[in-house]
């Protein structure tokens, strides 16, 4: 059971197309499945436009502490790109 100090996480089930190709790019990057994925979420805001994300966003009891609540640097961008 969960108290109230403690996140709750959900676990999405993967297609075994989405599993491999986490797989393979954990593989070239020489990085364990879970690190690379997380690597990929955080490098979304070089990606996406995060104001289209903010602006669909049906969560806004954390907004300081969103990725997508900030403005990127072309560099800061580049290095979360390189982490991938």
């Amino acid at each position: 059971m969960c108290n109230d100090h403690q996140k709750r996480s959900y676990s999405p089930q993967f297609s075994d197309a989405a599993s491999a190709a986490i797989r393979r790019l954990a593989w070239v990057t020489g990085k364990p499945m879970t690190r690379t994925l997380h690597n990929l979420i955080m490098a979304l805001p070089a990606i996406l436009d995060p104001s289209k994300i903010c602006l669909s966003c049906l969560d806004n009891s954390s907004c300081k502490d969103c990725i997508f609540s900030r403005y990127y640097t072309a560099e800061e961008k580049a290095a979360l790109l390189a982490e991938i």
